[in-house]
């Protein structure tokens, strides 16, 4: 057996989970359930949310589960790759517009004129 930086689930690994904080488990599955549940916006359209925030997060194990549970609710291929795309723009975008930060440190160094 190896190490690996994602372990996959097991029964030995949800065991601890569930026996080493059951009360918080609990409260998150209900928490879960409820923010999935169909309501001003379908369960399709929320996993293809989850999705994007999945990559956002750059979780692996919520990027495998809700692309299956967004497969499961309906969605395509086609919608599931927008919503990646969604997201990557976002990433990038939030990059962009913290740029203004760097520029504001080099204008207050003087180092402001970049040409």
């Amino acid at each position: 057996m190896h190490d690996c930086l994602y372990p996959e689930a097991d029964d030995q690994l949800a065991r601890m989970r569930r026996e080493l904080a059951p009360q918080q488990l609990e409260a998150f599955r209900a928490f879960s359930k409820q923010a999935f549940a169909d309501g001003a916006l379908g369960r399709r359209t929320k996993q293809l949310i989850a999705v994007a925030v999945a990559h956002v997060t750059q979780c692996p194990y919520c990027i495998r589960n809700h692309t299956e549970a967004a497969l499961q609710a309906g969605a395509s291929g086609q919608q599931i790759m927008e919503a990646v795309w969604v997201a990557s723009e976002m990433r990038a975008g939030a990059a962009y517009a913290h740029s203004l930060l760097a520029l504001d440190t080099l204008r207050k160094s003087g180092v402001g004129d970049a040409r």
